[in-house]
């Protein structure tokens, strides 16, 4: 299975962070919009200290990645500023911050499930036109997919709400969302992380990865229509915000039916400073995975959210899958083509 055909063919399993992917605000710091993009703009734009210890910009655009040798982040440097764009250097992307917030103001009447309030009497969107987007495309190409959202914070109930209601056909401006048949489960579950194991629990259900990791893949590959999933936050503190502590996300490239992708603008390609934890199996049916490095799935399983991306166009998710998915297509050839490499080495 290859090409467009095994990508039409294959099953995708969408982890999706909540703050700052698609919802723009954050439940754990208590961040409405505002707050949030800035928060987000600071760690987008990049400098270095001068001779004096001065911050000076490099670059008058934001970015994920540094746009040159030596540039820092701002947040790096500075910490995540929730008025980044209030006072001090920030104020260089005030306007590029006032653009983004405008286009995140909810339309016409204010919508209790799917609007939040702001400032100054404004509401804005709860969860990003772009999310719904997504949801809308994938089923109008017939592909079999669930959503699993992944997040730290609280917001969860009112998340799974928002999109129950949406494919009821309550959405003013995704309707047809009503045509997707995706079951909305408003229980949401937890992971909690320690050195021995994965625990992950829903109601009854509880599946460790003491005896291996092979049976929560399989949870997670199994999965149908959308879920919810709260992830250990002290443990990846614990861990110095590392991806050793991170999120764990599986991934099999012995499996073709499947393709997990993790979604989260916190996902950055220094492994000391990223929020998932990849781990691969090596070889078929195994039950033990290695840790792969961020690099190694960057824009394959793992895609870093531009959240000023996300809010100004509403094809940004499905952009992102497609591009996952044609490189994921080379990633499993190289597999296979080092898996007959060993087997023939041996």
């Amino acid at each position: 299975m290859s090409g467009g055909s095994g990508r039409q063919q294959r099953r995708l399993v969408l982890h999706v962070d909540l703050n700052n992917t698609v919802v723009a605000a954050d439940a754990v710091s208590g961040q409405g919009p505002r707050a949030a993009l800035n928060t987000f703009l600071s760690t987008v734009t990049w400098g270095r200290a001068g001779a004096a210890g001065e911050w000076q910009w490099v670059s008058d655009r934001p970015s994920l990645w540094p746009p040159c040798p030596g540039a820092l982040s701002y947040y790096s440097r500075h910490g995540r500023d929730p008025a980044f764009t209030d006072t001090g250097p920030g104020r260089r992307f005030s306007g590029l911050h006032a653009r983004h917030l405008q286009l995140l103001e909810w339309p016409g009447r204010s919508h209790d499930v799917f609007s939040v309030q702001g400032e100054a009497g404004k509401r804005y969107h709860l969860l990003l036109p772009a999310f719904f987007r997504l949801l809308d495309a994938l089923h109008r190409d017939a592909r079999a997919f669930a959503v699993v959202f992944r997040t730290f914070g609280t917001d969860l109930p009112r998340a799974l709400q928002a999109v129950s209601c949406a494919l009821a056909g309550q959405h003013p401006q995704f309707p047809a969302l009503r045509d997707v048949p995706l079951p909305v489960d408003l229980t949401p579950g937890q992971i909690r992380c320690s050195k021995r194991e994965v625990v992950l629990t829903r109601g009854a259900e509880r599946l460790t990865s003491r005896e291996g990791a092979r049976k929560l893949y399989e949870y997670f590959s199994s999965l149908e229509g959308i879920r919810g999933f709260q992830d250990h936050f002290d443990w990846w503190a614990r861990n110095q915000f590392s991806s050793r502590g991170g999120k764990p996300l599986w991934i099999d490239p012995h499996d073709p039916s499947v393709h997990h992708i993790f979604i989260d603008d916190n996902i950055r390609l220094d492994d000391a400073d990223t929020i998932v934890h990849p781990q691969v199996f090596m070889e078929r049916g195994s039950r033990s995975p290695r840790r792969a490095p961020t690099s190694e799935l960057y824009d394959i399983c793992l895609v870093q959210t531009d959240l000023l991306e996300a809010i100004a166009d509403q094809d940004y998710f499905l952009r992102c899958v497609r591009r996952c998915e044609e490189n994921y297509d080379r990633y499993l050839a190289c597999t296979e083509e080092d898996t007959l490499s060993q087997q023939w080495d041996g």
